[in-house]
């Protein structure tokens, strides 16, 4: 291209010595002028999709157990879904329908005795099973995603349901609410506080955005939560280990989070699907409570604080 204009006629000499023409008297609109800032768009949106889920998911918590079974038993299907369909992307085949239905069968049997939740697992095993041995073309790694899909989702979650039944009424609603808000609140601190100090990437070749001063801000912000727990006075719960609670909850919240990203990045996705905007999927919201709410379930009852 340079050498054209060296090159060129006498005409193009001339024009390129023709005086230019005046500038607008109207000055141009700067980028920022022109669009809205993507981040700040971003923030709103995560928030305002984040407080409606907060809202339905505490409000069915306070309504009782069953309101809380017919929740979890809802969210567990649609993250059953989502890692399915994530797992078709990565050339596994899962029998959808034998995954999904014991995704939402197990909120449900853990209203009951622990019995049921056995037999909820005894059946999937077994007709997966059978579903094996008369389909010669399904392979054992269909199989072990069909399985893996309802354990993951279904069984984990339903540990919300177990806590939101071992006390009654308001203090039931208030231990169960408060598990589930401390994850919510140390992903809301890591987000805010990587967004503006994070520097030392905590997980690059997973998670690229997470730094370590994030997750410092979300071990903060989900100590808060326990704290405010034992603050209330409704449950034999120590000072000390509140903060043991607060802590080791919230690092299994992170390795949740984790987890799921190391799955998306596997398979070559960013979200698991796009149902709540800001978030991604289902399996994007829940990834945290996944793994935190059946950790604060096993210590308040191993600690023997329920």
């Amino acid at each position: 291209m340079t050498h054209e204009f060296e090159q060129g006629s006498g005409a193009s000499h001339v024009e390129q010595h023709a005086p230019r023409p005046e500038r607008s008297a109207v000055a141009r609109p700067t980028s920022s002028d022109a669009t809205p800032a993507p981040r700040q768009s971003g923030l709103v949106t995560r928030t305002i999709s984040g407080a409606i889920f907060a809202v339905v998911f505490i409000a069915c918590l306070l309504l009782g157990r069953y309101t809380t079974a017919l929740l979890v038993a809802a969210l567990s299907s649609i993250s059953c879904f989502e890692f399915f369909q994530m797992m078709r992307k990565d050339g596994k085949v899962p029998n959808a329908a034998i995954g999904i239905a014991a995704a939402t069968l197990f909120p449900i049997a853990a209203l009951g005795e622990g019995v049921y939740m056995t037999a909820v697992i005894f059946i999937l095993i077994l007709v997966a099973g059978i579903w094996y041995m008369y389909t010669p073309r399904t392979r054992i790694a269909d199989v072990a995603v069909t399985i893996m899909g309802p354990l993951y989702t279904g069984f984990m979650l339903s540990a919300i349901v177990l806590l939101r039944g071992e006390l009654p009424g308001f203090a039931g609603a208030l231990i169960s609410v408060g598990a589930c808000a401390s994850l919510w609140v140390s992903d809301s601190f890591a987000y805010l506080v990587g967004r503006t100090f994070g520097r030392h990437k905590m997980a690059p070749k997973i998670s690229p955005k997470k730094s370590w001063e994030g997750f410092a801000g979300g071990l903060l912000g989900g100590v808060l939560i326990w704290l405010i727990l034992w603050a209330t006075g409704l449950y034999r719960l120590e000072l000390p280990y509140a903060v043991f609670c607060g802590v080791v909850v919230t690092v299994l919240g992170v390795f949740g989070d984790l987890i799921e990203s190391r799955i998306k990045r596997g398979v070559g996705v960013k979200d698991s699907g796009n149902l709540i905007p800001g978030h991604g999927g289902m399996l994007d919201r829940c990834d945290s409570l996944i793994f935190g709410c059946i950790t604060a379930q096993l210590l308040l009852v191993i600690g023997g604080v329920l």
